[in-house]
């Protein structure tokens, strides 16, 4: 897309008492062809993009990188939505799992097994790759280490290259979930709160959802 230097979007973003962040009321050129490139013309920005754009030096390859996770990566697409809310239930990032929650599902991710991930349990996965991925994930998010066993279990399904993919994968979406809680970016009022251990932007232990 071209466009006049001078020239400003303007697009109805509205911010929340909780934001950290002054409301984007306004899009430059600039901003403006990079969300092109991320949903299309005429489309409402996404939360993470009215983070990631005040610092479009780092917006830029943020979005390559997400853009890769998303959308071509080696995993199915049923992954991709796992791996966003893996990285979203261990950051404790609500906004983030409501957004794929139900594209989640859509693809096949056993609804069960997501609403023990989300009450913090064992998702008890009985699909095979889904039972590797969310595994190296876990042992990757919570203990800083993948086990041999872990390793030789997700190489033999996804390659090393899969595993690459597995890595980079969680580490964007971890990225925007911490992103989302530092800036406090809030949850759509309609939808609900889905961990009852986190209230707003702090936990609550045994709080109910």
């Amino acid at each position: 897309m071209s466009a006049d230097n001078d020239s400003v979007i303007h697009l109805p973003l509205k911010g929340s008492a909780t934001m950290r962040l002054t409301p984007l009321t306004s899009l430059t050129p600039e901003q403006t062809e990079l969300l092109e490139t991320i949903v299309g013309p005429g489309v409402e920005p996404p939360p993470p993009f009215l983070v990631w754009a005040r610092n479009m030096e780092l917006a830029h390859w943020v979005e390559n990188l997400g853009r890769y996770c998303r959308n071509e990566s080696r995993f199915p697409q049923r992954l991709r939505e796992l791996s966003v809310l893996i990285a979203a239930r261990h950051f404790d990032s609500q906004p983030a799992w409501n957004a794929h929650i139900q594209q989640a599902v859509e693809e096949g991710v056993p609804s069960d097994c997501l609403d023990r991930l989300a009450r913090g349990e064992d998702p008890g996965f009985k699909a095979e790759d889904e039972r590797v991925f969310h595994a190296f994930a876990h042992e990757m998010l919570h203990d800083h280490f993948v086990t041999d066993h872990t390793y030789a279990e997700a190489i033999g399904l996804f390659g090393e290259d899969g595993v690459l993919d597995l890595i980079g994968c969680i580490g964007s979406f971890s990225m925007s979930a911490m992103m989302l809680n530092t800036f406090r970016i809030p949850l759509r009022p309609h939808l609900p709160r889905p961990f009852a251990d986190v209230d707003g932007f702090r936990r609550v232990p045994g709080g109910d959802a």
